[in-house]
């Protein structure tokens, strides 16, 4: 009897959860800025650099001024440097640049690059005898995307994508998401395109102007799912390749394969205009999370490395960290969308702009 009943309940409960999520979201949407972006914080840059042999690159955040930074990783599989740094036990309270990165663990060497670039300009943390610039960042895997696993980001790469951060921020198939795919629970259609997105929110804080930004690679075993509507934009695909199949259905009716280990990962970076500690601004990117698991379904799985970073650089007096923690997590739900939204197909994976998503 139970076995007879469990499909219809399960169908019944995904329908009321996307309802509910439409509802909800629905109400925050207008405080989200369309064209808004992580670099809408004053005193933050972004820069890409895409390798043109195949589909793969790093993204760069500088905050060239320092910013307070902390750091939640919440997936499985993560690739991360400097990120004990953020502990805030630890010494150093500011960190001046943040990297994201395809090319698993061989995309590490951005570090390098992007620090070359902060010391020639006398950035850094001061010793006595040389500023060392405070660099952490996390790696996502992208290695089978293009058919050349021996091309990665490098140190050069990450020199030029700290060269080249400033003005409007290029979303989709650049930089860290450039090689990113998603829904990769099984089905013979296969995966979809992921990408890079952006987005901000801006609300009133007394006499200031509150600003949370974020941005987000997106490569994520899950399927992105649009909060606003409960809908999935884009995921693992129907058997003919042509529709969607959706990972909730598919884990409740137990027809998923298992997700490949340490193949996966969604990355990014919060940063905010607020003051705050090192151990506030761990809250946010905790809290940030609450973002990626609305827009990412599941997440924070065992094939995942999902990581967050936060920042911020101090331009308001505003240490509201639930408020400032809950806009994270409405800016990184919208930026994982626009991430995908904004993707072109490439062999093997179409995008959502494919399926009219």
């Amino acid at each position: 009897m139970r076995a007879r009943h469990a499909a219809p309940i399960a169908a019944a409960f995904l329908a009321v959860s996307v309802a509910y999520a439409g509802q909800q979201e629905a109400r925050i949407s207008s405080n989200i800025s369309p064209g808004g972006g992580i670099t809408d914080v004053s005193g933050i840059k972004v820069g890409h650099v895409t390798r043109p042999e195949r589909p793969t690159g790093c993204t760069v955040i500088l905050a060239e001024a320092g910013a307070v930074g902390g750091v939640d990783v919440r997936g499985s599989a993560p690739g991360t440097i400097e990120t004990d740094v953020l502990d805030p036990v630890n010494l150093v309270q500011q960190v001046h640049a943040v990297f994201l990165s395809g090319g698993s663990a061989f995309g590490l060497e951005v570090a390098t690059g992007v620090r070359k670039f902060l010391y020639e300009r006398k950035i850094g943390f001061e010793t006595k005898v040389a500023k060392v610039p405070i660099v952490p960042g996390a790696i996502l895997f992208d290695l089978g995307v293009g058919n050349r696993p021996d091309i990665w980001p490098t140190a050069d790469c990450g020199y030029r994508a700290a060269a080249a951060a400033g003005g409007p921020v290029a979303e989709g198939n650049v930089g860290a998401g450039s090689g990113a795919t998603v829904g990769k629970l099984g089905g013979a259609g296969g995966a979809m395109k992921g990408g890079l997105g952006t987005a901000s929110v801006a609300v009133t804080a007394g006499a200031d102007t509150l600003i949370v930004g974020a941005i987000v690679a997106v490569n994520a075993v899950g399927d992105v799912i649009d909060p606003q509507s409960g809908k999935v934009v884009a995921g693992v695909r129907t058997l003919d390749g042509k529709g969607l199949a959706d990972a909730r259905r598919l884990l409740r009716t137990g027809t998923a394969l298992p997700a490949k280990p340490g193949q996966n990962t969604t990355i990014g970076v919060i940063a905010t205009n607020a003051r705050l500690t090192k151990a506030q601004a761990t809250k946010v990117a905790q809290m940030a999370h609450d973002g990626l698991a609305r827009a990412i379904y599941p997440s924070h799985t065992m094939g995942d490395g999902d990581a967050i970073f936060a920042l911020a650089t101090g331009g308001i007096d505003n240490s509201d960290v639930s408020r400032i923690g809950a806009l994270a997590a409405d800016a990184m739900a919208e930026a994982i969308v626009r991430a995908v939204r904004k993707a072109d197909s490439i062999p093997g994976f179409p995008a959502a702009k494919d399926m009219g998503n």
